[in-house]
């Protein structure tokens, strides 16, 4: 197969798979996807590490 040709399949293959690519693209930011880094943000809002008080125990 001539190399020109070989480049001209892989255009039209290239823009095919664009076009199947563009029509199962989701639509926009729906709830989902702003549940989905609203749950990103508690968790790492979860997991910061806090100063944690130091108890000592006494003897009664």
């Amino acid at each position: 197969m001539h190399s020109d040709i070989h480049a001209m399949l892989h255009t039209y293959r290239s823009t095919d798979l664009r076009d199947e690519a563009a029509e199962a693209r989701v639509p926009g930011p729906g709830l989902r996807h702003r549940m989905g880094w609203t749950m990103v943000e508690l968790g790492l809002r979860l997991t910061q590490s806090r100063p944690v008080p130091v108890r000592t125990a006494h003897a009664a």
